[in-house]
């Protein structure tokens, strides 16, 4: 993690950079705003912890800068002021989190954590279907029965899934049709029952709980009852 540290008391630069560097966060450092801006415009950093009363260019003014072409990266206000209206004035211009000296280094890190946690990306779960002992998983066209992974063409894999998502609801060869084979044939029905026994000798044959049922005159479903 790279982090950028606007604060102009050398002592205590250095004290957080130490610090932060013996975390695992590597922290750069500016002593007045001028600085601290040539370095924001030539480098990427993961967050900004920015004193409020420094030369030049105030912390303040910075936020503001910062967020102009950057909406994400975290800002954290390190400052002696705590009166509300510099609290209200850092979390108008976009400050995430504001801290008021003198502070633990400890909580330090441990706001910067808080604030990387939520920047973190969140993992997108694959979609994962499971009715009895199956399981299947769209997105990766896999199948498992009781973990035994079940080979499927294309058009076996799309019609599983095709009944699988109707939650037990009996599906007709006339939907079925028009789902996945898109009417691009003539003998519709005669195909679909071709491919129903095709899936039933992978998916039920050789298990006691019989999934893919067939409802006389309507159609087709999959459940385990």
């Amino acid at each position: 993690m790279q982090a950028l540290l606007l604060e102009d008391d050398a002592v205590l630069s250095s004290e957080i950079a130490l610090f932060l560097e013996s975390k695992s966060i590597r922290t750069h450092k500016a002593e007045d705003g001028e600085v601290f801006l040539k370095m924001f415009s030539e480098n990427q950093y993961d967050i900004f912890l920015l004193d409020i009363n420094v030369p030049k260019v105030n912390g303040l003014d910075i936020c503001k800068t910062i967020r102009e072409t950057n909406a994400e990266t975290p800002i954290i206000i390190i400052s002696a002021y705590d009166g509300i209206e510099e609290k209200k004035e850092a979390f108008l211009r976009a400050a995430d989190d504001y801290l008021v000296k003198p502070f633990l280094l400890e909580e330090l890190l441990l706001r910067i954590n808080s604030q990387m946690r939520r920047q973190a990306p969140k993992s997108e779960e694959k979609e994962k279907i499971v009715i009895d002992d199956l399981e299947i998983y769209p997105e990766d066209s896999k199948v498992f029965r009781a973990g035994e992974e079940i080979t499927l063409t294309v058009k076996e894999f799309q019609l599983l899934v095709l009944l699988a998502r109707a939650n037990g609801r009996t599906l007709s060869k006339q939907y079925i049709s028009d789902e996945v084979w898109k009417n691009q044939f003539q003998s519709t029905n005669n195909a679909i029952e071709v491919y129903i026994n095709f899936l039933r000798k992978k998916i039920d044959k050789n298990y006691k709980t019989k999934l893919i049922h067939t409802r006389p005159g309507f159609g087709y479903y999959l459940s385990p009852l």
